[in-house]
């Protein structure tokens, strides 16, 4: 069993930053990707940023520039670091993460979420 638990959400005013945090804890063998998804009310889950084991990090176009995604492979963990908030990144954040539990068994997990509300 392998569990995700985020921290760092909170109510912050627009232009000011929050970091998330979310620890893989459980039978890891590795981690593939990390990433970040939220979910706005009304409106459909959404891909905030991404990154893998190796390689380049990957945003979506309304928070380049603005949020960066980083990992600590050493501890599990992926932060998103966010900047210049704005009213419309209001939402719950939800980590995931892909994970082999063998050299052979891949199974993709979810966070429970952290709620970020940015106010104007």
């Amino acid at each position: 069993q392998v569990q995700l638990v985020e921290s760092g959400g909170g109510l912050v005013q627009a232009g000011g930053s929050l970091r998330l945090s979310c620890a893989a804890s459980g039978s890891i063998f590795r981690i593939n990707s990390m990433g970040w998804y939220r979910q706005a009310p009304g409106k459909q889950r959404e891909l905030v940023a991404s990154i893998p084991s190796r390689g380049n990090t990957n945003y979506a176009d309304s928070v380049k520039g603005r949020f960066t995604i980083s990992r600590d492979n050493a501890k599990n963990t992926v932060y998103l670091q966010m900047d210049s908030l704005k009213p419309e990144d209001t939402a719950g954040y939800y980590c995931n993460a892909e994970v082999l539990l063998t050299t052979l068994t891949t199974h993709e997990y979810w966070g429970q979420g952290t709620q970020v509300t940015v106010s104007s």
